[in-house]
């Protein structure tokens, strides 16, 4: 990645340019799935930079947020997958329930019908 020495002394002393390097860094980590090791090193000497702690405090503040981020993204997926289950249930018992109405409305048919041709035969009987 290119760093000038003019961007780094911006982005450890300017809130903005910290902010925007910080941002564009997060981004293309979550883009690629992980967050190169010089791409943490630049950002563990940007929290050195700013926060006043020595440069192992500030990896292991990176790694602490990293991890987290990433620990948000297997319960988001584990959220998702739940979800997908659940709407996949709740799918196939409606189908279920349609086909059982189906055949339950069919047989009410069936048997109101016969019982319809059953009675028009006595009135008809009882005319004769």
């Amino acid at each position: 990645m290119l760093r000038p020495e003019q961007a780094r002394a911006g982005a450890t002393s300017d809130d903005t340019a910290a902010t925007a390097e910080v941002s564009r860094i997060l981004l293309n980590g979550a883009a690629a799935g992980q967050i190169p090791d010089d791409d943490k090193a630049y950002l563990a000497t940007i929290v050195s930079a700013r926060t006043g702690l020595s440069e192992a405090d500030a990896r292991t503040r990176v790694d602490t947020v990293l991890k987290r981020i990433d620990d948000a993204k297997v319960a988001a997926q584990k959220a998702a997958d739940e979800a997908r289950k659940a709407a996949s249930t709740t799918a196939l018992l409606g189908a279920l329930s349609l086909l059982i109405g189906a055949f339950i409305a069919a047989a009410a048919a069936a048997f109101g019908g016969s019982q319809r041709d059953e009675e028009e035969d006595l009135i008809v009987t009882s005319r004769i």
